[in-house]
Parts: structure tokens; C-alpha cells; sequence
């Protein structure tokens, strides 16, 4: 399905299951059938009894990937989010997101997004300002020129992904200047449960702790993995759907 954003550009989602909307938002250069249908995150909440909406972000998957930097003004993916929420009528949900979905969720959250729970993946306080400069250069250089990235150098792992995915270099390399810092003091008036969720081989991982300390009402929990493996572990789908169940139950508590 589709929806127009509030500039106008084209965004595709997926939904499956029924219940308490959950939106599931995916990493950078990747996709939502990549890193939630594939590894089974997504069927494994719909089972859950939860509604999962997997929107492709702008310039990724199926959604469209203008050229025109006029396009990707600062904080779009998070302008994207709300009007996704607008669009699908959602009052009551959960957020997630994995890496680049994870500092999505995070600017959402502090313009005012106030879903029922949150999950940050694969990112820590560190990453939360939007990429540090070695790993921003690394993709501009490989999503500059990838038909000169050689295979077993640095950024031939970054060229892979993009094939394998049959990402858009130019789109996605205007996606990284759309990126915006969050405060500590903006992450302290955060008043969603928020579950900072990373793999322990994550570099992200040793700021894990520290972001879910900073935020409101931060918890922090540990798969298996790395930056790039651990999206696709089960005991990823197996946190999150705990960790949303626990909201789902204590709003049925509330309720009775």
C-alpha cells in the first residue's frame, strides 16, 4: 500500500495482522521485508495479537527515491512517521525501529510522538546525533562511486548490501544529511517506556546502557550479534514482542 507524504513524495508500508497497531520502522540501505518479514520479527508480533505496519522509509525499497535534494530536508523521516500515524488514523500504538528506524524513533519521540511503547534497536546514545564521521565517510565514499569499490576492501560490505537490496546510491546518500541531533535534556522529557535494545557485538552496544539511562523511562536488554547480524536473530523478535506485551497487559489492567 501507499500513502503521499505532506511534500508529496510517494512512501510504501505493508501490514499484516490485527490488533494493537504496532509501526516497525527499518535500517538504513535496508528494507522492511529485509530486516522485519524476513527474519520473522514481524509475523512473530502479528502472532502476538498485534497489528504490524512496515513502512519502507523514503529513498528505500519500494517507496520513491527522488534525486532532488530539496527532497530530504532535516528530521524527514521522522515528518515521514507522523504523517504515516495521520495517514492510518493511529492514536493508540507502539514505535520501533532498528538503527536509522532506531534514531527515527528517537526524533519522533522527542517532537511529541507518544505511542504506548517503545523499542530503539541497534543503536546507543552515541549514535542518537546521526552517524559519526568515519562511518558517514565510509558510506559516502561507497555510495559515491560504488562500481569502483573493490571486493574484500573496507566499504565492499556497503556495496554488497546495496546490491543485494537493490538500494538507489543517490537517493541514499541524501538520506544521510537529513539526520538531526537530540539533546540529553531532550531525551530526559521523553515519557514513553523506552526498551534501547542491541546486540552484543553492536558497537553501538557500549552506549546502550548509557542512552537508556538518559531517557525518561529507559531499559536497556542485550541479544546476540552484531551491528549487522543481530537485527536478524530470533531472541531480537522474542524481546520486542515481550516487551510490548508487557504494555498490552498493563493497558488491559488499567482497562479492568
Amino acid at each position: 500500500m501507499y500513502f503521499r507524504a505532506r511534500d508529496g513524495v510517494e512512501l510504501a508500508f505493508r501490514e499484516i495482522g490485527e490488533g494493537r497497531p504496532v509501526v516497525l520502522l527499518h535500517g538504513y540501505l535496508s528494507t522492511a521485508r529485509v530486516n522485519w518479514l524476513g527474519p520473522g520479527h514481524a509475523e512473530k508480533l502479528a502472532a502476538a495479537g498485534f497489528r504490524v505496519i512496515l513502512p519502507d522509509l523514503r529513498g528505500h525499497g519500494e517507496s520513491a527515491k527522488p534525486h532532488d535534494p530539496a527532497a530530504y530536508p532535516p528530521d524527514v523521516l521522522a515528518d515521514d512517521g507522523f504523517d504515516l500515524a495521520e495517514h492510518l488514523g493511529l492514536t493508540g500504538y507502539d514505535l520501533a525501529g532498528y538503527s536509522l528506524g532506531g534514531r527515527t524513533v528517537v526524533r519522533m519521540l522527542a517532537r511529541g510522538a507518544a505511542p504506548g511503547r517503545a523499542i530503539v534497536a541497534g543503536m546507543g546514545l552515541s549514535g542518537i546525533s546521526g552517524l559519526g564521521p568515519a562511518e558517514g565517510e565510509r558510506f559516502r565514499r561507497a555510495l559515491s562511486d560504488p562500481e569502483s569499490v573493490t571486493r574484500g576492501s573496507a566499504d565492499w560490505p556497503v556495496v554488497r548490501f546495496l546490491r543485494a537490496v537493490g538500494g538507489d546510491p543517490a537517493a541514499l546518500l541524501h538520506i544521510l544529511d537529513t539526520a538531526v541531533d537530540t539533546s540529553r535534556e531532550e531525551l530526559a522529557r521523553i515519557e514513553t517506556p523506552v526498551l534501547v535494545l542491541t546486540g552484543a557485538a553492536d558497537p553501538f552496544h557500549a552506549s546502550a546502557a548509557e542512552l537508556a539511562s538518559a531517557l525518561g523511562r529507559g531499559e536497556s536488554a542485550t541479544v546476540a550479534g552484531d551491528h549487522m547480524s543481530a537485527v536478524a536473530k530470533p531472541e531480537l523478535g522474542d524481546a520486542m514482542a515481550e516487551f510490548f506485551a508487557r504494555g498490552a497487559n498493563a493497558c488491559e489492567t488499567r482497562e479492568t
